[in-house]
């Protein structure tokens, strides 16, 4: 089973994408500060991470560099309620795989994942 961390402050959307994820048969894992998602980064074995750029503890382009650290080839997800073409231009050269604003379409983004898990 392919394991996938979610990353946001905003507790809706983690529950959403969470359950979005495991309908799709992947082993998801939840957090809403840069702590949380660091602890789960070095310690789960994941294949994949699905990243907002705003939340408490660190931004997502902190965290991004940090994946990229460890785990180059780590797919990497990012989604931001700011549609700054720098940030998303940084999050690229960064190695994020892809970016999506909020609102998004939840079917885009379960339609992206699928695509990368299965690469």
């Amino acid at each position: 089973m392919k394991k996938i961390l979610i990353v946001d402050d905003q507790q809706g959307i983690l529950l959403l994408l969470n359950e979005v994820f495991k309908n799709e048969g992947y082993e998801t894992f939840l957090a809403s500060n840069g702590t949380e998602a660091l602890q789960y980064i070095e310690n789960t074995g994941l294949d994949c991470v699905l990243l907002d750029m705003k939340i408490p503890g660190m931004n997502g382009l902190e965290i991004l560099k940090h994946i990229k650290n460890l785990f180059a080839s780590l797919p990497v997800v990012m989604m931001t309620g700011n549609s700054d073409m720098d940030v998303i231009s940084n999050a690229k050269e960064l190695g994020a795989n892809h970016f999506f604003t909020k609102p998004f379409d939840i079917f885009e983004v379960r339609d992206t994942i699928n695509k990368l898990l299965k690469e």
